[in-house]
């Protein structure tokens, strides 16, 4: 038998958690954005050591690519798969 979880306290849990990270990326941000003029290399810190590395990364215009190829060639090649989303947001208070 299925363990039966408080799916409102669950649910709010999850909010919670997810607002945490947000405000940590926000800090996270900030952090590297103050070390964004080093030049590559590693550097030191007290517990933890950052490298820095350059390097080239390739891309497909697919936009480019859609304009050059038939709509069936790219229908034929397209792979589909199923997806479940779970999105969570701060409720405004309408309708409660």
């Amino acid at each position: 038998m299925p363990k039966k979880i408080n799916v409102p306290a669950t649910i709010d849990a999850l909010g919670k958690l997810k607002a945490k990270i947000a405000a940590l990326l926000v800090v996270e941000k900030s952090l590297k954005k103050h070390l964004e003029d080093l030049a590559p290399g590693a550097y030191e810190g007290d517990v933890f050591r950052l490298s820095i590395s350059v390097t080239d990364r390739e891309t497909l215009d697919m936009a480019a690519v859609r304009e050059k190829l038939s709509p069936q060639f790219i229908t034929a090649h397209t792979n589909v798969t199923h997806v479940r989303t779970l999105k969570v947001t701060a409720r405004n208070g309408e309708g409660l």
